[in-house]
């Protein structure tokens, strides 16, 4: 009942060793959130059994930085906390990705304060920016399915040397509706 038995006695399997360790690395991203505020409850839903994480092989959250490949930062990071952050960055294995998640990560959203940083990619590589504020699940499963797509692609990131951060983009999926009653202000 084994690998033996599935295949005939003529029938062989064969493939390139660079896909399968492709496919592994693919199938097992193992994500560390970095979840400060309201983009984190969408990262939480994600993985619920709505939406479903898991079918993408990253249901596994790690919250040490060494055993994790994936960080989301999801929300706004505090001048204080960058620290904390580039840190994490730094412990995690190669080859590591990010995941940029909403508004306040990318851009500092609408927190234009000294106490926001204005977007996490000045200070570390980022890989996928998912936009939203905050983004739907639909959205973040997209940025890994991105992910997923550039290690199919490229597999191994070139050793030797600082990997180029991808800085790839996602469209929102959804169309936002006119209210359904307009609104007045004052007595009419």
């Amino acid at each position: 009942m084994g690998l033996e038995a599935a295949l005939s006695a003529e029938g062989y399997l064969t493939t390139q060793l660079q896909k399968v360790v492709n496919w592994s690395r693919r199938s097992s991203l193992w994500p560390l959130p970095f979840a400060t505020a309201c983009c984190g409850i969408e990262l939480m839903a994600t993985a619920c059994s709505r939406y479903d994480l898991a079918r993408f092989g990253a249901e596994a959250m790690r919250f040490s930085p060494r055993q994790s490949d994936l960080l989301i930062v999801a929300g706004r990071v505090a001048v204080k906390m960058l620290p904390v952050l580039q840190r994490i960055y730094q412990q995690m294995t190669e080859p590591k990705w990010v995941i940029s998640m909403g508004a306040c990560a990318s851009t500092g959203g609408v927190f234009d304060t000294y106490a926001v940083v204005q977007g996490i990619d000045q200070f570390i590589p980022v890989d996928v920016y998912v936009p939203g504020c905050p983004p739907r699940p639909e959205t973040l499963i997209e940025g890994i399915m991105a992910i997923q797509r550039i290690i199919d692609r490229e597999g191994l990131p070139p050793g030797g040397g600082q990997r180029r951060p991808l800085q790839i983009a996602i469209e929102p999926t959804h169309h936002v509706l006119p209210q359904p009653v307009p609104l007045t202000v004052g007595a009419t």
